[in-house]
């Protein structure tokens, strides 16, 4: 099928699930009338709300913006309809948990496309972007399963509550819901998973979007140690070889030819998580395995979206969490790479409302 054909069949399949249940149809409604193309127009790192100050089990101050929606104008019989089910069904709220060594701004396509529609929180995990800096022994991936429920008790106190994580992003979805599995059915109505993996990562993937080049090799298989010690040092060469990251940021990130934009804007965000950051989580991809907590997903529509030339999150772990959790949708994103969310924006898009238009009609049915 053409690229174009899967994104209108996905569009479709989204106004479908729309008919079965009223809880989201405003959303659709308005949504339709968006351009898929939506943040193409607007300068990356713009788009901004009021910061909260959200303070981490541990005292690390998590940034945190949110998105309030704006209240459409009704009118005639179908917009009374959606007047009632605005007032009768507790509003989703959409939370997006970025990746690795980004920020919350690499949810541009996201937050432009769903911006005065849904109410949708974005924030910097610890030690990236606005967020405060986590010690060596709070840089695990459980503890950001504890940033997210401290996010979610503070401004997300009550209602439904749909969880989106790219790449590191969903490994904290996921050791939320090993944390919390009685929330997954009740506050947690749906989750995206983009791609990210519940375990046997190769964790020497990371690092080479990382590093200049002619240090990728050598560190890449060396010891945890010898990464923290040279963190300085990492971060100068990172700084005289500009040029060389870039491209390494084009290979890694990016599937497809993309706009330059793009690659600059992801090689920002990268440049400025210090290397310092890198090599206290590192230890903690290789480890990780949480497998048994995915099945649990199950209980809510679930969506997993990955590129097929993923180099960093290879597809297979998106297929093995498909196959993992029961009734969960799979979008496979032809030759998309790690930033699939930029690269396949309109899909990622189009797949989401699916997420949100059934998540809602979930909680709408409760």
């Amino acid at each position: 099928m053409s690229r174009r054909g899967r994104i209108l069949g996905s569009v479709a399949g989204a106004v479908g699930v729309a008919a079965a249940g009223t809880a989201a149809v405003g959303i659709l409604r308005q949504q339709r009338a968006i351009s898929r193309r939506a943040g193409e127009d607007i300068p990356f790192g713009t788009l901004r709300s009021t910061p909260v100050t959200v303070v981490a089990d541990d005292g690390v101050p998590l940034h945190v913006e949110v998105d309030e929606p704006t209240p459409p104008a009704s009118s005639g019989a179908v917009d009374r309809l959606l007047r009632r089910t605005r007032d009768d069904s507790p509003p989703v709220t959409v939370v997006f948990v970025h990746g690795f060594c980004l920020n919350l701004d690499c949810w541009h396509f996201q937050r432009a496309a769903y911006r005065g529609l849904v109410r949708a929180v974005y924030y910097d995990q610890r030690s990236h972007g606005r967020s405060g800096d986590s010690d060596r022994a709070h840089a695990t991936i459980d503890q950001l399963g504890r940033d997210l429920r401290r996010v979610l008790d503070d401004v997300v106190p009550d209602g439904p509550v749909v969880l989106v994580g790219h790449s590191m992003g969903g490994m904290s979805i996921l050791a939320f819901a090993e944390q919390h599995p009685e929330l997954i059915g009740s506050r947690v109505v749906g989750v995206g998973l983009i791609s990210t993996t519940a375990g046997g990562l190769d964790p020497s993937r990371i690092l080479l979007p990382m590093l200049p080049a002619r240090l990728a090799g050598p560190l890449a298989g060396s010891a945890v140690r010898t990464l923290h010690r040279g963190h300085r040092a990492v971060d100068s060469l990172r700084r005289v070889g500009s040029a060389l990251a870039t491209v390494a940021t084009d290979r890694f990130a990016f599937g497809d030819d993309v706009p330059r934009g793009y690659v600059e804007f992801v090689d920002q965000m990268l440049a400025a998580t210090p290397f310092e950051v890198v090599a206290d989580f590192f230890p903690h991809f290789a480890g990780l395995d949480k497998f048994d907590t995915v099945e649990a997903l199950g209980r809510v529509p679930t969506s997993v979206i990955c590129g097929t030339a993923d180099r960093l999150t290879s597809i297979g772990h998106s297929r093995k969490l498909h196959s993992r959790i029961p009734g969960a949708r799979l979008l496979e994103c032809e030759g998309a790479g790690h930033l699939v969310i930029m690269e396949r924006h309109e899909l990622v898009n189009a797949e989401l409302d699916q997420l949100i238009t059934a998540a809602s009609t979930k909680a709408a049915a409760r």
